[in-house]
């Protein structure tokens, strides 16, 4: 088959995923296997070999990351039990101030919050930090809310273990160590630039209270503000109000319990998988080959004592049947996101058996900057047309991983670019933008720039914090 012939079967078969998802609201899990049965028959794979290459394509990218996926929900879902977010903003508030509190709230929210759903934290956290929004200065609607979009969006894609990044490192084969150094190196400038730019801009007269803001009935939402996640939202495959609720679902006496724990203690667990993942990580980087070390530094390994120190410590704070909720809700939620992120490997391996990335390599140059601003752009246009940044990055990366070997740059940089290309204008069709638009008291319009301007802001920032990494590696 042609060359040309293959390009226009795969543009068919992408823009007939994004159809079937926007237009016909097909699930997204269902669009990218049909897109791919397509495209297998289309450039004369043969029935046979189409399956064989979606199974096997679904199946390895679950051997990279399924464990891993699975392990950071169920670790997010029991510390969600344990009350620590509504107590971690609280502190945050305590130690910095009101007039920090975007910025520490941003940093806190994009890195060491990503085994928690989205939703989860916007549900839980938003009402302690709407009611901070007058303390925190002019604007502070503004601010926080931006601070809020910009820190879940970005953490999602770009920082481990945000469920796009495991995803995105996964199937461009980064190790996931890695991938939370680098992303860690991109996400804390981004975040801090990204809310600095945006309050700039609100100081400047892009925010008018008058017509950006609305009052709201109750301070507190209601267990029916969080949307359900419809694939096509936010892509982020979020737990959904039920999740949410979990926070005021202990009794009296687990909440007087909960506070005589240390609020490091309940973080102990995730931020030592997190520092094991990072020194297995400079280990592999330096050459040391102690066994104990690529044992406890395997991420795999790394998160699952996250998880089983998390447990621990929740059995002593919450109990065992907060356990239990926080597992069973883990493991419900987990599914979506592992089917999700296996057709995406699925695709991946359909695009690389059509001979998509040999055609496509041709059309880069030897420059090692061009190709990662068509990365980010690829990203986003997918972003724009499916609204899902999950989604978005995830088939990005898989058009791109059989022309990655071709771009002669790290994976790490292009699983990056991708997940900052996959930021860009999150809008309407998206669940946190309802979310964030509902919880922090804006209008649509307001939300529009606070969520769709301020997120875009971070891509275009993220961009260039990638392609500054870029000059060093």
């Amino acid at each position: 088959m042609s060359d040309i012939a293959i390009l226009i079967n795969t543009a068919v078969a992408v823009l007939a995923a994004v159809l079937l998802i926007v237009r016909f609201k097909v699930n997204p899990v269902i669009a990218l296997i049909i897109g791919s049965l397509y495209l297998g028959l289309s450039t004369g794979l043969g029935a046979t070999k189409t399956i064989e290459t979606i199974t096997q394509g679904f199946g390895d990218i679950m051997v990279e990351v399924g464990l891993l996926v699975a392990f950071g929900v169920l670790m997010g879902s029991i510390l969600n039990e344990t009350g620590a977010i509504r107590r971690l903003v609280e502190h945050l508030l305590n130690t910095f101030g009101p007039k920090r509190l975007p910025y520490s709230m941003a940093l806190a929210v994009s890195t060491a919050l990503q085994t928690i759903f989205l939703d989860v934290l916007l549900v839980i956290a938003a009402p302690l930090a709407r009611r901070m929004a007058p303390k925190i200065g002019k604007h502070g609607t503004a601010r926080i809310a931006t601070a809020m979009a910009i820190a879940g969006e970005v953490g999602i894609v770009l920082m481990v273990p945000g469920v796009g990044a495991v995803a995105l490192a996964g199937m461009l084969e980064v190790p996931l160590g890695k991938m939370l150094i680098f992303g860690l190196l991109v996400v804390v400038p981004t975040v801090l630039i990204s809310v600095a730019i945006m309050t700039f801009f609100f100081d400047r007269g892009f925010w008018k209270a008058q017509s950006d803001e609305q009052l709201l009935a109750a301070d507190e939402p209601h267990q029916g503000a969080g949307t359900t996640n419809n694939a096509g939202g936010s892509g982020e495959v979020q737990a959904g109000t039920g999740a949410a609720g979990t926070a005021s679902a202990a009794t009296t006496v687990q909440t007087a319990q909960r506070r005589e724990t240390h609020l490091f203690l309940l973080f102990l667990p995730l931020l030592a998988s997190l520092l094991l993942i990072a020194g297995g990580a400079l280990a592999e980087i330096l050459g040391y080959e102690a066994s104990w070390i690529q044992l406890v530094g395997n991420p795999v390994v790394a998160l699952l004592i996250g998880l089983v120190g998390t447990i621990t410590v929740a059995r002593f704070t919450v109990g065992q049947k907060a356990i239990d909720r926080g597992v069973s809700k883990g493991f419900k939620e987990s599914g979506q996101i592992l089917l999700l992120t296996g057709v995406g490997g699925s695709l991946a391996a359909t695009v690389s058996t059509a001979g998509l990335g040999d055609i496509m390599g041709q059309f880069f140059s030897a420059s090692t900057v061009a190709p990662l601003v068509v990365v980010w752009g690829i990203a986003a246009l997918l972003h724009i047309a499916v609204g899902s940044v999950t989604l978005s990055g995830i088939t990005a990366a898989s058009l791109l991983v059989p022309i990655a070997p071709s771009l002669g740059i790290d994976p790490v940089l292009i699983a990056l670019a991708a997940g900052s290309g996959a930021l860009f204008m999150v809008h309407v069709t998206s669940n946190t933008f309802w979310l964030l638009q509902s919880l922090f008291g804006q209008t649509v319009r307001g939300a529009l720039k606070t969520v769709s301007v301020g997120v875009s802001v971070a891509s275009i920032v993220a961009l260039g914090m990638v392609m500054i990494l870029n000059i060093f590696i």
